[in-house]
């Protein structure tokens, strides 16, 4: 499953929490109130993660082209190889061994 797929399903969940919890909250019921707290944090989770790599389980493929640019991951003490997609800028990272 991509990372697409999972943030997309936490997504989907938090709003169904809070679409839920916000009439039983409006209700009275105090259990709303950890429907829309779940809702909310589900939907800040999927809005300020990112993720640090991309793939470290092969190097990305076409349109991505090799760089010259590596560098030492501080959190990890892997060397990155910096691969970049010429027509979008998007770059990609890569562990190497």
């Amino acid at each position: 499953m991509t990372s697409l797929a999972v943030r997309l399903i936490i997504a989907v969940g938090g709003v169904v929490a809070l679409v839920a919890g916000l009439p039983a909250l409006a209700g009275g019921d105090p259990a709303g109130l950890v429907w829309v707290v779940f809702g909310v944090a589900a939907l800040v989770v999927v809005a300020f993660e990112q993720t640090r790599y991309r793939s470290e389980a092969a190097a990305p493929g076409p349109p991505f082209q090799r760089t010259d640019e590596a560098f030492l991951d501080p959190t990890t003490k892997r060397r990155m190889r910096v691969y970049v997609d010429p027509t979008t800028g998007e770059r990609r990272y890569h562990a190497e061994s």
